[in-house]
């Protein structure tokens, strides 16, 4: 299948959504079609235009924001004077609502991946009378375990890179690294963060751009075997920083989720039906984690795709296509 014609949005603002901050939204496609809201990775990647082209304009009225400090939202996390304090994920879904609200929707499909899929689960669950369907990609719930996989427990399949990463981290990671096991790896890799997101608030301007660049080698070597490229590497300046200073904070802090708390909160997503579909070489993400939440939400199909990764490809978006063009007929 193929993608869909990439459009303007044909309306598109700032949102008050207190503490100081403003999120930039957009909408495109049909204005009378089925509401969608596209909810982007990261934490803190901001919206991508091409998201678009997986809705048939003529069918979708497809609505588009930046979460808090990052893409065209305000302040941005770049600026060391942003306050992360009030950028939490119950302040997301907060500003999600909010954003309905204001736009007018009833309810609304979500779509995203990655980071996104957290969110969604996370807004959801607590809304589910505002939520149509949901399409996601890259299945992850953020807990500590996974965090723990990604930024320690693949360092196993990259002990080059991820020495590097380390180093980079300086002493402020040293907490756990002589620790044995799960507990260690998960001691090991909270400390990392930790250390990355400290890096984030230093003073000095040259730190936290030598500490981003660190953080996107490292998230650039756990893709490296799915040959898209450098993504994370090649985000410059600005959109870099925040991009390491939002996803530092939010790891840091276990993206302000109680463990495991959007599996165990699966059965309040009865009656939505969704689409679930996930790399099964997926180094980020592992497939386990897509895998537990279909076991916990009945009305959910989960597709395995066997040779794709973290980012995906033909067949996933084929998947995605094939999902979207389902649902638009609802």
């Amino acid at each position: 299948m193929r993608l869909h014609d990439d459009i303007p949005p044909y309306a598109e603002g700032l949102l008050d959504v207190g503490d100081g901050n403003h999120v930039h939204w957009s909408v495109a496609g049909n204005p009378e079609g089925k509401p969608a809201l596209v909810v982007h990775g990261g934490p803190g990647s901001g919206s991508s235009p091409g998201a678009r082209r997986l809705f048939d304009p003529e069918r979708y009225r497809i609505v588009q924001f930046d979460q808090r400090g990052c893409g065209r939202s305000t302040p941005h996390a770049s600026e060391p004077a942003a306050d992360l304090a009030v950028n939490t994920t119950a302040h997301l879904v907060a500003d999600m609502e909010r954003l309905r609200i204001h736009l007018g929707v009833d309810r609304w499909l979500l779509y995203g991946g990655s980071w996104g899929s957290t969110l969604i689960l996370a807004y959801a669950q607590a809304h589910p009378e505002r939520v149509s369907e949901i399409v996601i990609a890259a299945v992850t719930t953020t807990r500590r375990s996974e965090i723990a996989w990604l930024y320690e427990g693949a360092g196993r399949f990259f002990p080059e890179a991820h020495d590097r990463f380390r180093a980079g981290a300086g002493a402020g990671a040293a907490g756990g690294a002589d620790e044995a096991g799960e507990a260690g790896t998960a001691a090991t890799s909270a400390a990392l963060v930790r250390a990355y997101a400290a890096l984030m608030n230093h003073p000095d301007p040259a730190v936290r751009e030598k500490a981003a660049a660190d953080w996107c080698a490292w998230e650039d070597a756990v893709l490296s075997m799915e040959g898209q490229g450098t993504p994370y590497t090649d985000r410059v300046d600005a959109t870099r920083l925040a991009f390491v200073r939002i996803c530092s904070h939010y790891f840091a802090h276990g993206a302000f989720l109680d463990e495991g708390a959007l599996l165990r909160g699966a059965h309040r997503l009865a009656g939505i039906p969704g689409v679930l579909v996930h790399g099964r070489l997926d180094m980020a993400g592992p497939l386990a984690t897509a895998w537990e939440l279909a076991r916990a939400w009945p009305d959910a199909e989960l597709h395995v795709v066997e040779n794709a990764g973290h980012m995906g490809g033909e067949e996933t978006r084929t998947h995605l296509l094939t999902a979207l063009e389902r649902f638009a007929k609802g």
